[in-house]
């Protein structure tokens, strides 16, 4: 089976940027306390009336169908992940389709939070290696900030948050010896409410009550503690087992691109994996949590950077909410 390989890369970031100092003015924070804990220093909000999730991705799809060297009428496929999308039915990625202008070709849309992006290369990367396609759009897009809780109570969650949107192009590789070389999903149930929003949701008479409102059980709940016992033990698990499956050590690796999820969780990461801090790309402070963005915005802003080139071994990594995690090994 041949390889697929990452054509092209773009992201989208609102334009409205929220510092720790703003949530100040919200609750009961402050700038040294947020950094502290999370090495966010602020994050971008979407703006309404100008950002939806869709359009955001398609923001983010038009640059990385630029940079593949690709009409959007190229597309044989849409693989759009996000857990916010612009309505309870249908998906985003029918709109993001309709934004593009394109027509007629399959949308899937996933909801794997965090680990999104990675469920969706490795979907994509599937239809490339078997023939079927040969031009797939990977999304991740993201609009956090319009369903927090920016209460005392809800900080411990809200300040992590922000709103974002990353693409690649996946198309196929002329080298076998470049492009994905392996991907690994895996999840675990058991840990589905320690990082949730529970309401509103079809199991009930009613999809939004008062006491839903007053519960304030429509904001995301997070088990802080055991997401992080969980994520520090997860990443590198799942890194090795890329690294294994292609016969490379940690030592190999010329840039770790992880989930933006906390940035002593990325310092964690590096000094287990024993990596410089110039192979790991963080951009935390930047732009906050923005689940299923967080890694395509940190691999086109690596790409950008000029911190990835040709030949280079990349890993992209994910720990999140189900709880789901999963790497992707690429040789560039």
């Amino acid at each position: 089976m041949r390889n697929s390989r990452i054509a092209g890369v773009g992201h989208y970031v609102p334009e409205r940027v929220v510092s720790n100092k703003d949530l100040e003015k919200l609750m009961d924070t402050s700038d040294e306390w947020i950094r502290e804990r999370t090495g966010i220093v602020e994050r971008r909000y979407f703006q309404e009336g100008i950002d939806t999730t869709s359009n955001m991705g398609a923001q983010a799809a038009r640059k990385a169908i630029k940079a593949a060297g690709i009409e959007a009428s190229d597309l044989d496929m849409i693989v759009f992940a996000t857990l916010s999308p612009d309505y309870f039915f249908p998906g985003s990625g029918v709109l993001l389709q309709r934004e593009l202008g394109i027509k007629e070709i399959p949308a899937l849309d996933i909801r794997n939070q965090c680990s999104g992006f990675v469920y969706a290369l490795s979907i994509a990367d599937q239809f490339i290696k078997t023939g079927m396609y040969n031009h797939v759009l990977v999304v991740g897009s993201e609009i956090h900030s319009s369903g927090l809780d920016f209460s005392t109570r809800g900080r411990g969650v809200s300040v992590i948050f922000g709103d974002g949107a990353g693409a690649v192009v996946l198309s196929p590789s002329e080298s076998n010896d470049k492009g994905i070389l392996s991907t690994h999903l895996h999840a675990d149930g058991e840990f589905a409410e320690e990082l949730a929003v529970l309401d509103p949701g079809s199991n009930k008479n009613a999809r939004l009550t008062h006491e839903m409102l007053d519960s304030e059980s429509i904001y995301p709940q997070m088990n802080g503690n055991l997401v992080f016992k969980h994520a520090v033990s997860r990443f590198p698990e799942v890194i090795q087992e890329a690294l294994q499956k292609n016969g490379y050590q940690a030592s190999d690796i010329d840039m770790l691109v992880p989930h933006q999820a906390n940035l002593r969780i990325t310092s964690y990461i590096q000094q287990k994996m024993g990596l410089p801090a110039d192979k790991v790309m963080s951009n935390i402070h930047k732009y906050g949590n923005t689940t299923a963005a967080s890694v395509p915005i940190a691999l086109s802003e690596a790409v950008e950077e000029g911190r990835i080139k040709d030949g280079d071994l990349v890993c992209l990594a994910a720990f999140g909410s189900g709880f789901t995690w999963a790497s992707a090994l690429i040789r560039w």
